[in-house]
């Protein structure tokens, strides 16, 4: 998908994308410039609620006793 962007450097969220990932009137957008591209990330009204349930089934608290286990074995 492709969009022009305005003299006043303004350009439009083709409605596909808007509805897959629900932007709408008022959401925040935030740019990231990578150096060679631009991600446009929607910035959610509650980043808490957002995140809620994201790491289900990650087995992030044995990832992280691991961590913490490697750390102490090199600190002595």
């Amino acid at each position: 998908m492709q969009t022009a962007v305005t003299k006043r450097g303004q350009t439009v969220i083709p409605a596909a994308i808007r509805k897959r990932y629900g932007i709408g009137e008022g959401d925040r957008l935030e740019w990231l410039d990578e150096g060679g591209c631009i991600r446009v990330v929607p910035v959610a009204g509650d980043p808490v609620k957002a995140l809620r349930g994201r790491g289900r089934g990650e087995g992030l608290t044995s990832r992280l006793l691991e961590a913490r286990r490697e750390d102490g074995a090199r600190e002595r």
